[in-house]
């Protein structure tokens, strides 16, 4: 499937237009820092494991506006991420200049969904997700979607639902996007997250690549199942605009997940 561009977002929806009041305070993280925090580790102190390189990347939503993405780039980002959608009713209205800026840079990019499990079905949402910029293709700079599943901005810490109704919920989500894409989507999230929502399942370590959120100098310990991260989002400002991201692996390792 073609990596679509975003069309002017349309009318919201009535099932989550009036649950969202703020998405675009939504982003990837943005709940992370309020509940867990950061230490105050610089790029210089960032510990990763032994002769393993790591490429540099960042992610964006509508809070960053227009990105300068010659600048980002100039400074090193070889990959980025950016919010495409929010429940079955937002769009990022910079998603088109972000996510083709990106691209047009050189830059490796890919798009993200913020779940709201409480407001529709992970299929509703991964549809609504497809179609509004969260497309793949196979042309070795499009990176899978990602699913931000991380603690509600708009109530309870799990959304109302018991650790396996959130299971459920999840791989209904990674279900659809892998039937409409052809690949499962990143997940992305932090321990102490899915630990408390989940209770820590293990079921999608072999499909769907992990991207954890700790701002510290290394990842932690990681969610069940998972012996790696794919990426991580190790600080929520720095370098570039946005979140501070790493793919762990050299550039040709990103390149070759983007492709599948």
């Amino acid at each position: 499937m073609l990596a679509a561009a975003l069309a002017a977002p349309g009318p919201a929806r009535a099932a989550d237009s009036g649950h969202m009041t703020h998405p675009e305070l939504d982003w990837l993280g943005s709940q992370i820092k309020i509940h867990e925090g950061a230490d105050s580790a610089g790029d210089s102190k960032i510990v990763v494991s032994p002769n393993v390189t790591q490429t540099p990347g960042m992610d964006v939503s509508s809070y960053q506006g227009n990105v300068n993405w010659s600048g980002a780039w100039s400074n090193g980002a070889k990959f980025a991420y950016v919010k495409a959608t929010e429940g079955t009713s937002y769009t990022n209205p910079n998603f088109t200049q972000q996510y083709n800026g990106s691209y047009n840079v050189g830059m490796i990019r890919g798009s993200y969904h913020f779940a709201l499990p409480d407001v529709s079905t992970g299929a509703a949402q991964a549809d609504y997700f497809v179609k509004h910029g969260g497309g793949w293709s196979a042309d070795g700079k499009t990176l899978p979607g990602a699913l931000d599943m991380e603690y509600n901005p708009y109530g309870a810490t799990c959304y109302g639902k018991s650790a396996s109704a959130m299971v459920s919920w999840i791989q209904s989500f990674s279900n659809e996007y892998h039937a409409k894409t052809g690949r499962y989507p990143t997940i992305y999230t932090s321990t102490n997250w899915w630990s408390t929502c989940t209770g820590n399942s293990g079921a999608f370590a072999a499909n769907n690549a992990l991207w954890i959120a700790r701002y510290s100098s290394s990842v932690g310990t990681l969610p069940a199942g998972w012996g790696y991260q794919t990426f991580w989002q190790w600080a929520d400002s720095g370098t570039f605009p946005g979140d501070q991201d790493r793919f762990n692996g050299a550039l040709d390792r990103v390149k070759a997940y983007a492709k599948g």
